[in-house]
């Protein structure tokens, strides 16, 4: 596809201008690093639009910071475009923690719900539901449900997934797919991670 030329045109009868309109559902997923860095690039395009948009988190704790939250938070209601940001569950849910009572299938399940309701009410034109693909992978949240939502979403919402081993249903759901791959990283080489380039 050089240049954003499409190699073929649908005989659907829209025009350009609804060509570029349309909603779109992407999924970032992979094992490489950098799948919710490039949501949170598309979110800062769509905050640029003057989208309103939420951000809800399926893994990373109340506790963890990163600099996109802080950029982002930074930016709600800056020329009267809103960012929401929900954060769900403990955070790292697969690690079992001493005393803890948690119940992180509940609390993704309740995510999901609240994205359901605010899709119904068209909330947002931007929705980062990031490290979602676990909480399905788990079988805390219905593969299937997702999809037909998403399907049957009103309106011009546009939606990014993110996380590691995304279900082929949902692969196949999506308008664009983005898999990162690892070629090299300095975790390999026995380096930590670092704020501002990790978080």
């Amino acid at each position: 596809m050089p240049q954003g030329k499409v190699t073929t045109v649908p005989d659907d009868g829209l025009t350009t201008r609804q060509r570029r309109r349309q909603a779109v559902f992407a999924v970032h997923t992979g094992p490489g690093k950098g799948k919710s860095t490039a949501a949170f690039g598309m979110a800062l395009r769509a905050w640029s639009a003057g989208w309103p948009i939420g951000v809800f988190q399926f893994v990373k704790s109340q506790k963890w910071k990163v600099g996109e939250e802080t950029a982002l938070k930074a930016l709600d209601g800056v020329n009267g475009t809103p960012v929401t940001w929900h954060k769900m569950g403990e955070g790292w849910s697969w690690i079992q923690r001493a005393g803890t009572e948690r119940d992180h299938a509940a609390e993704a399940a309740e995510g999901w719900a609240q994205i359901k309701r605010d899709l119904a009410a068209e909330t947002y034109k931007f929705y980062v539901l990031d490290e979602f693909t676990y909480p399905m992978k788990w079988g805390w949240v219905d593969v299937a449900d997702v999809i037909e939502t998403l399907a049957e979403r009103p309106g011009t919402q546009h939606v990014v997934i993110t996380g590691r081993d995304a279900h082929p249903d949902l692969i196949a759901a999506a308008d664009l797919v983005t898999e990162m791959t690892k070629v090299k990283h300095p975790m390999d080489a026995g380096r930590k991670g670092q704020q501002g380039i990790e978080w």
